[in-house]
């Protein structure tokens, strides 16, 4: 059984809309492409593999710190990791979303809360609003996921911009960055990344079935000892139920 609905959304921004196939719930910005997903009955878990795989970063935090540093996304999608930074990890959650009529569905359809002190929706361009002194050096955990209607490439995707990013991060900050589309799309994304942040401080997953590399960034490389990211996996699927471990088996670096 499915069920859509639509809103509308300005001339120049695509149509927003969800689509309900048995308990999961899935967001569309006016085409088949799924853009994000929520488990109804489970609003503030994580549903997608590679949304799951986006929260790699933790591998190189302090579990107990966690609740102590601030988290950011570029792109809302269907809130999945705002609302788990917010709700579950119980971190300072800001995310920045350029189309309000995203922001309104995933409030109204994807149990969004409204903003108070830990949580900020930013309605801006991220490119532009990246570049706000405000921001520099404040992020721990930073979640890039910035794809049009089409899914084809991301929107913001040079040297420059990931130049950017890597000025949000604090020192023992994060960066992880969905990657979809061709191979030839993959490979000029992570030279990019890699020129930004320098290719030793450079992670990647293997892809999913669905096409989507996920690729991490270390604002300082660091190279943990692989018993010591083993204990972290443990720490962190226990306590947050993410499948950590077995991200271990899919996961390395890329230099």
């Amino acid at each position: 059984m499915s069920k859509k609905e639509t809103v509308k959304t300005a001339p120049n921004l695509p149509e927003v809309n969800f689509s309900d196939y048995g308990e999961v719930r899935f967001l569309h910005l006016g085409t088949e492409w799924v853009q994000g997903s929520m488990l109804r009955d489970a609003p503030f878990d994580i549903e997608l593999e590679y949304v799951q795989r986006m929260m790699a970063g933790l591998l190189f935090m302090d579990a107990q710190a966690v609740a102590k540093k601030h988290a950011m996304q570029l792109g809302l999608g269907s809130a999945a990791l705002t609302k788990f930074c917010y709700k579950k990890l119980r971190m300072k959650t800001t995310a920045i979303e350029i189309n309000p009529q995203v922001v309104t569905a995933c409030r109204v359809w994807f149990k969004l809360p409204q903003d108070d002190l830990r949580l900020r929706v930013i309605e801006a361009d991220a490119g532009a609003e990246i570049q706000n002194p405000a921001h520099q050096g404040t992020v721990d955990l930073l979640h890039v996921d910035l794809y049009d209607h089409e899914a084809a490439a991301p929107v913001l995707d040079d040297a420059g911009f990931y130049t950017r990013c890597r000025g949000l991060l604090t020192e023992d900050g994060v960066m992880t960055v969905n990657l979809f589309g061709r191979d030839s799309s993959y490979v000029r994304s992570l030279t990019r990344i890699a020129e930004a942040f320098g290719p030793e401080s450079v992670w990647a997953f293997r892809p999913t079935r669905e096409g989507n590399t996920v690729v991490l960034a270390q604002r300082e490389p660091t190279r943990p000892e692989r018993a010591e990211l083993l204990l972290r996996a443990g720490v962190i699927q226990s306590r947050w139920d993410l499948p950590a471990k077995k991200w271990l088996r899919l996961f390395a670096p890329v230099a």
